[in-house]
């Protein structure tokens, strides 16, 4: 029969070996990367009401035309060449409006909806088609959801960026900010929309309206910009 003292020795060890493979567990847990955080959970459901090509039109465009109109180089009637930019608090509080939508709104292309309404299948027949059928864009979207999530969040910077131009009304940040916004808004169409318009289109549309008398200047009013 064992001592009372190997007893006590057996059990010393064995308290030991347990400390010890505790210690390691711990060790183990405590090395491990903390959880991340959980994503802010929507308040409700989202459900698209109206396609991609009738929210731009009816919510993305006309909030950009709110920066876009909010400078411009204009020529007066004696010839002068005038430069348009926001001077009262109406003009500055309607521009903020632009950019608050664009901030918010472009998050809605996130949301899953169809990129025309039933029956348009934009300017893609014909041999003069310049545009991608809606089924043509929504394969580009779901084969690469990363580009098309990276073109969202490059508009909603300018929106962000507009929105404190529009604190601190500094002007000339605001040309820079217009011209952001037309790079974030082409690159996009140009990737999704109508990606035949590329240098041969513009260099036959160019000799097109010099063939025709009186060409339209390729602007919205008097405004240097192009329309988009």
């Amino acid at each position: 029969m064992p001592s009372s003292r190997f007893r006590t020795i057996v059990v010393a060890c064995t308290l030991a070996a347990l400390s010890a493979g505790s210690s390691a567990c711990s060790s183990a847990k405590s090395s491990q990367p903390p959880a991340a955080a959980p994503q802010p959970a929507l308040w409700g459901d989202m459900k698209p009401v109206v396609s991609v090509k009738e929210l731009m039109e009816h919510m993305i465009d006309p909030a950009a035309d709110y920066i876009f109109d909010s400078v411009s180089t204009v020529i007066d009637p004696k010839g002068n060449v005038v430069e348009k930019v926001p001077k009262t608090d109406e003009d500055w509080e309607k521009l903020r409006i632009g950019a608050v939508t664009i901030a918010e709104g472009v998050y809605l292309l996130k949301v899953q909806r169809p990129f025309t309404p039933p029956g348009d299948e934009n300017n893609s027949a014909g041999p003069d088609a310049t545009e991608l059928t809606p089924a043509q864009i929504m394969a580009k979207v779901k084969n690469d959801p990363v580009e098309w999530n990276a073109r969202i969040e490059a508009l909603r910077n300018v929106g962000l960026e507009v929105m404190e131009i529009a604190k601190t009304k500094n002007t000339k940040e605001l040309w820079d900010a217009s011209e952001n916004l037309d790079e974030a808004c082409e690159a996009c169409h140009r990737a999704y929309w109508y990606p035949k318009e590329d240098n041969q289109f513009y260099r036959a549309l160019d000799k097109q309206l010099h063939e025709i008398p009186n060409p339209p200047f390729p602007g919205r009013g008097s405004s240097t910009r192009p329309t988009r």
